[in-house]
């Protein structure tokens, strides 16, 4: 059988960088304390340096699912109003999840740069329960369309690897 992963290249490492930039929401995949999977819907960007992050409560599930195993996977990908989804380009991230609480001496400039993006945070991001979550990615998995798979790095995506 034929290897359906093709060789990674610029264009793949374009389109993956382009689906990461212009995300807004992600679904995020947790195992929980049970290790059963989980797959939420998240707010998605990007903090200064390119990392995905998210902001989450501690009243959530999915909140307390990472973080008794940091382990997750991000999906981000929006589905187009026309044509065949399974055609559209997506992303998965497979990632460890790092919390920053309100203490972290870099919250203020992550709360800064992450309500740019997202100005209805602002109703909660000051609330005590919530913090951000970063992804560091360990790898990805580009489906650019039919026939268009491809196994991508942290560096293929600009990052830092694990």
């Amino acid at each position: 059988m034929t290897d359906p992963i093709r060789p990674t290249d610029d264009a793949a490492r374009g389109l993956a960088r382009d689906l990461m930039r212009d995300a807004r929401i992600a679904a995020l995949a947790v195992l929980t304390q049970g290790g059963a999977p989980m797959v939420t819907r998240v707010a998605f960007g990007l903090c200064p340096a390119g990392r995905p992050l998210t902001l989450v409560s501690d009243l959530s599930a999915h909140t307390g699912a990472l973080r008794a195993n940091p382990t997750c996977s991000l999906l981000v990908g929006e589905v187009l109003p026309r044509g065949d989804p399974l055609n559209q380009p997506r992303l998965t991230l497979q990632a460890q999840a790092a919390f920053l609480r309100h203490d972290d001496p870099e919250y203020d400039e992550m709360a800064a740069h992450y309500l740019r993006d997202h100005p209805k945070a602002k109703l909660y991001i000051g609330f005590a329960d919530f913090s951000f979550v970063l992804f560091r990615i360990d790898q990805a998995h580009l489906n650019g369309g039919f026939g268009k798979a491809f196994a991508l790095t942290a560096a293929d995506l600009g990052l830092p690897g694990g």
